[in-house]
């Protein structure tokens, strides 16, 4: 081949690079929200070749939770994550880092420790999702406390004087584990529950008079939302605003077939969508077959979309 030929070749080689390298990095042009408010979903075991098409923010569905990753003691497997931290590194997207203390998907092997090997492995896996995951952007610091309270809770602090002394523990050893992140609570039955709310109120705001939470998570799954009135919505959006911080719709799903579906995105979509306090919205899965209830996808297996999300799409681009 000639020097020509050859020079030609590389020129070619690195546009192509180049090109390429602007695709993986900029493809947020092609995702439905580019104003303010990131428009998130799920990323379970590999990415769906459709996901840039409409998102722009990146939740693992389960393998940043602990069980997940340490399902054996001291064996620490995060090749699904790291799949999905990646992609959203190389895209430009957020990723959230979900969820560091939870009762439901905690190790089977916790539970029989004794209470200080269960604060030094805590400890560890807090420091361990620290140093793998350093430039996430979020991080489900504590899911469903109200709910799905952690087996070893006494061994981080228990109810405590506060009352919440585990959570502010959690929160404690985050914020070093995770110094550039923002920090998030997380829990569901929030946006349909106004009294549920004032008690979800009382742990934030404890966390945010010791300067360790930055923003509020709510789920909004479909038993929330389907039957859920405008109002109510409001309300408890106004009480979580009330405390200052942004608020983040963390699992949002809608069930339905396609004109009941359509009918209940167009009438509570919004309410999320255009509260000035909630700053992001990420769905809970959007494929058929690959959510974890059924009818709440919003593109079919053949790849069509379902009208609610023609109508999602029209909408958050407008």
């Amino acid at each position: 081949m000639s020097k020509f030929k050859v020079g030609k070749l590389v020129s070619s080689l690195a546009l192509a690079g180049v090109l390429l390298s602007s695709v993986l990095i900029n493809p947020a042009s092609a995702s439905m929200a580019n104003g303010g408010k990131f428009l998130g979903n799920i990323i379970a075991g590999s990415v769906p070749a459709s996901f840039g098409t409409y998102w722009n923010q990146v939740t693992p569905e389960n393998s940043t939770k602990w069980g997940s990753v340490e399902g054996s003691r001291n064996n620490m497997n995060w090749s699904q994550a790291d799949t999905a931290y990646n992609y959203a590194r190389n895209n430009g997207f957020p990723f959230k880092f979900h969820t560091l203390v939870w009762g439901a998907q905690e190790p089977g092997w916790i539970s029989g420790l004794s209470a200080a090997d269960q604060k030094a492995e805590v400890t560890q896996w807090i420091k361990a999702a620290g140093q793998r995951y350093p430039n996430a952007e979020f991080v489900d610091v504590v899911n469903e406390p109200l709910h799905q309270k952690p087996s070893f809770r006494n061994a981080i602090g228990g109810d405590g004087s506060t009352g919440w002394d585990w959570v502010i523990w959690s929160f404690q050893q985050a914020r070093q584990a995770f110094p550039n992140a923002k920090l998030m609570i997380n829990e569901y039955g929030i946006i349909n529950d106004p009294s549920l709310t004032d008690q979800y109120v009382n742990i934030i705001n404890q966390l945010k008079s010791r300067g360790l939470i930055d923003g509020i998570g709510i789920q909004c799954h479909q038993f929330s939302m389907d039957t859920v009135s405008v109002n109510t919505m409001n309300t408890v959006l106004n009480k979580l605003a009330a405390t200052g911080l942004p608020i983040y719709v963390s699992e949002l799903d809608i069930t339905g077939d396609d004109n009941t579906q359509l009918a209940r995105y167009k009438e509570k979509f919004p309410v999320l969508w255009k509260h000035s306090a909630v700053k992001g919205v990420t769905l809970w899965g959007y494929i058929q077959g690959q959510t974890w209830i059924s009818n709440t996808h919003l593109l079919n297996s053949n790849g069509t979309e379902r009208p609610a999300l023609q109508w999602l799409r029209q909408y958050v681009q407008s």
